[in-house]
């Protein structure tokens, strides 16, 4: 299949000059997992051969090189050793970006009693990301057991809490989806209502309710099953429908983190940054090349973060700069000045397919139709990395 190319923004060469033959490169790649290297935890066949054109005499990587996935529910350390098998060069722990990843930046959330949801290790990650003081689902239910009543051999009448010193919860902090439903939302429901302490509903529901950190947006996911599979963002979307239906008010998050968030790309681009210099780069990294098969996050987040790049040019929007408001604290300057997407056809996305999930985040509505074009469309990964060097004219 041909290349498609899009010309989102002016001539990237506008930045760097005249391209020239070298050793050490000025741009970086950023690589989706799911659908791109892997469909649940069968490798994707043009893999193997695909990386080794990143491997440097000394077997390590000779291109700045990351991974950042949607995925939430492993710790970093467990998605770089499996990285590490399916592309048969190692992976450091470093140059993985999970969902979850940028909450290490929320500083001012670190020291509250926060809920945390999600599947694996989540109290280890919470602990990994700066988070001091966290209570589970289980635990929750334990303490209020007659609030969880959708299985009706498990009912138990005693209100709660239990435990008379259960502290009042002061957020709610979403790694990626649970195992079952039903108790996480309706738990949740209740904290949202009750201001974190849900043995009886106040007189008023409170609004604006405790904070919000939800990570990974994505409606669906691509795993072995012939057909993509829901992901974190549906059970997003079913919070923020039972809260509404509840109260008649909208959801807030206080942040959303993962893709399509700038602020998801503004930390992975320090982490490539951080990579290159790990292997002897000591140039700074202009363009970053962000591989994804699905255009409502790798394509939206890396158009996006490519348009805030060319934003934080001016003076006047760096006085106002979005992640500043965000984290409520003074942020450095982004190091890349342009973020190029590149769309592959192993995953989500497939070329002449009746079915488009069209789906953006809520928070990230309206999308201009611009964002979710890729500037260019390829067939697997392996093209990809074979575009950015032809691009780069890097040997």
């Amino acid at each position: 299949m041909a290349i498609m190319k899009v010309l989102l923004r002016p001539s990237i060469a506008r930045f760097t000059g005249v391209r020239h033959l070298s050793v050490k490169p000025k741009f970086g790649l950023l690589f989706d997992i799911d659908g791109v290297i892997v469909r649940g935890t069968n490798v994707l066949p043009p893999v193997p051969e695909a990386f080794k054109q990143l491997q440097g005499k000394d077997g390590k990587f000779r291109v700045p090189t990351i991974f950042v996935t949607n995925s939430g529910n492993a710790l970093r350390s467990e998605k770089a050793a499996d990285l590490s098998k399916w592309i048969g060069m190692e992976v450091k722990e470093s140059q993985v970006v999970m969902a979850h990843s940028p909450l290490k930046l929320f500083e001012n959330f670190h020291n509250k009693q926060v809920l945390i949801s999600g599947q694996g290790r989540i109290k280890e990650m919470a602990k990994e990301l700066g988070f001091r003081k966290t209570i589970t689902i289980e635990q929750l239910v334990k303490n209020f057991p007659s609030l969880d009543y959708v299985n009706k051999e498990k009912r138990n009448p005693i209100c709660g809490p239990v435990d008379p010193n259960f502290p009042t919860i002061e957020g709610i902090v979403l790694f990626s989806e649970p195992i079952s439903w039903e108790t996480p939302l309706q738990l949740m429901v209740d904290l949202l209502m009750t201001n974190g302490m849900p043995s009886g509903l106040p007189n008023e529901i409170p609004y604006p309710h405790i904070p919000i950190l939800a990570c990974n947006m994505d409606l669906m996911w691509v795993s072995e099953a012939p057909i993509p599979r829901y992901g974190h963002g549906a059970f997003l979307l079913c919070l923020e429908s039972l809260y509404k239906k509840i109260t008649g008010k909208d959801l807030i998050y206080s942040a959303l983190i993962g893709k399509p968030s700038e602020i998801t790309y503004y930390h992975a681009n320090y982490v490539l940054r951080e990579h290159a210099k790990s292997i002897g780069i000591d140039h700074n990294v202009d363009t970053i090349y962000a591989v994804g098969d699905n255009i409502n996050t790798d394509v939206l987040g890396a158009n996006l973060y490519d348009k805030y790049l060319s934003y934080c040019t001016k003076e006047e929007v760096l006085k106002s700069d979005k992640l500043k408001k965000l984290l409520g604290k003074d942020v450095k300057p982004p190091t890349a000045k342009a973020c190029i997407s590149i769309l592959v056809e192993t995953g989500v996305h497939h070329k002449d397919s009746d079915f488009v999930p069209e789906h953006s985040p809520r928070d990230f509505l309206p999308v201009d139709d611009s964002l979710c074009k890729p500037a260019f469309v390829v067939k697997h990964v392996g093209e990809a990395i074979s575009l950015a060097f032809k691009e780069e004219k890097f040997v």
